[in-house]
């Protein structure tokens, strides 16, 4: 077992998880791969092994479930591993709140894109700060920065995502330990492979869509100039301030979108 520090990846059997790997691999790092599908994680770690000759430990684990991020952080201490990078990529398209009456469905949705974020920054960071460096990346979203009507789940848990990073970030840098909410817009990943996602990405422009490898590179590049807050894609990067405005609401619903993913 490799004794060098580890970045830890949540949500790393696809997507921009798996982007994430990839990439901290093709620049030496060893990984802790997180999530609930085991298979892929296997296969994905198979390949970066063999690619890029780097460690890789994997953990299945379901970030929706109460305890998951104390018994994550008790695997990786029981491994004898040492996290230097964590990426709190986990998340999901989630029940409306309103329509949908099964409240335990709810606050297992809170739970992995809200609590679970902010008990694995409770239990890995103060490592890092004693160590005197860390990097953590939270992956939030443009949804974050704009309401939008019948976005009652997605959005305001990017919000929020985007709150606790700031916070932490001014907290914790005199420690050395960066902290980053990334806020990509429309992503080619598997999360938009949804019936109600594919329909909504066929409707809208393809120039709002980004490739996960351009939002996944700027995402780490932000985090190493110490960053707080990056909106990844030029575009976005001059559309929020627009959608924030009185003319975002007609402006989504002229580009196709009725929900901001």
């Amino acid at each position: 077992m490799s004794a060098e520090p580890r970045a830890l990846i949540t949500g790393a059997s696809a997507g921009l998880g798996a982007e994430f790997a990839r990439q901290l691999a093709s620049k030496g790092k060893d990984l802790v791969l997180v999530a609930r599908r085991l298979e892929p994680m296997q296969e994905l770690a198979a390949e970066l092994t063999d690619e890029f000759n780097v460690a890789i430990d994997i953990i299945q684990a379901d970030l929706s479930k109460t305890d998951a991020t104390a018994r994550l952080f008790a695997e990786v201490n029981d491994r004898g591993m040492t996290v230097d990078y964590l990426i709190n990529n986990a998340g999901a398209v989630g029940p409306d709140l309103l329509t949908e009456r099964d409240w335990p469905e709810q606050q297992a949705y809170i739970e992995l894109m809200m609590t679970s974020v902010a008990g694995m920054c409770h239990h890995f960071i103060p490592p890092m700060q004693s160590r005197g460096f860390g990097r953590v990346l939270n992956v939030a979203s443009v949804a974050g920065h704009v309401s939008l009507a019948g976005d009652t789940s997605y959005g305001p848990t990017k919000a929020y995502l985007i709150a606790l990073s700031k916070g932490l970030a001014a907290t914790v840098r005199p420690q050395g330990v960066y902290v980053l909410a990334l806020c990509p817009g429309f992503t080619h990943t598997e999360f938009h492979q949804s019936p109600e996602l594919t329909r909504m990405k066929s409707r809208s422009p393809t120039i709002l869509w980004y490739d996960a490898e351009v939002v996944v590179h700027e995402g780490l590049a932000a985090l190493e100039k110490g960053k707080t807050v990056y909106i990844s894609g030029r575009l976005y990067r001059y559309l929020v301030p627009v959608l924030k405005s009185r003319i975002g609401a007609w402006l989504m619903t002229r580009m196709g979108v009725k929900r901001d993913y």
